[in-house]
């Protein structure tokens, strides 16, 4: 679509509209882990966002169709990551694979969680709450510990991971 070309649609009849405006949201990307009875475990999400200061809680959305569904669905703890720009290689791996988590460098937390090396923040939680969203579910986590390092985030737009340009 051109720049300045407005499309009005329905999104319930169409979809792929629907996805291409919502792609026009920039997002970061974030890789989320658990421990799961199969060993550690990894799936890629955009849809992280933090809900509350006091407490301290953020949001992630995985699919109901994801084959890692039953993996996070219901898991009482877990680890999010938000990628450096640098980190494209493990976003790659860990789509390909839920268990490719295995063959990135990591360190265990104090609780036992999966958490990647050099991410640019990763936010440990204990599940506060699900709710279910259509054809997905809405994770909400305490975040229990978190760590943040200076460094370009790995972004997502238009359906292309891209990079930020500082102005001035």
């Amino acid at each position: 679509m051109d720049a300045g070309t407005i499309a009005t649609f329905d999104p319930s009849t169409d979809s792929d509209s629907f996805r291409g405006a919502l792609g026009t949201f920039v997002t970061g990307v974030t890789i989320v882990t658990t421990d799961s009875p199969e060993g550690p475990v990894a799936i890629v999400a955009n849809s992280f966002a933090s809900v509350s200061l006091d407490p301290p809680l953020v949001l992630w959305s995985p699919a109901k169709s994801s084959k890692r569904f039953e993996h996070f669905a219901g898991s009482r703890r877990f680890a999010v990551h938000v990628l450096r720009a640098d980190q494209r290689d493990i976003c790659a791996a860990i789509i390909k694979s839920k268990t490719a988590i295995k063959d990135i460098p990591t360190h265990l937390s104090h609780c036992g969680m999966p958490i990647i090396e050099g991410a640019l923040a990763t936010f440990e939680c204990n599940l506060e709450a699900e709710h279910d969203a259509g054809d997905h579910i809405i994770i909400v986590g305490r975040v229990t510990k978190a760590q943040h390092q200076g460094g370009d985030p790995l972004v997502f737009h238009a359906g292309q991971y891209r990079t930020l340009t500082k102005e001035g």
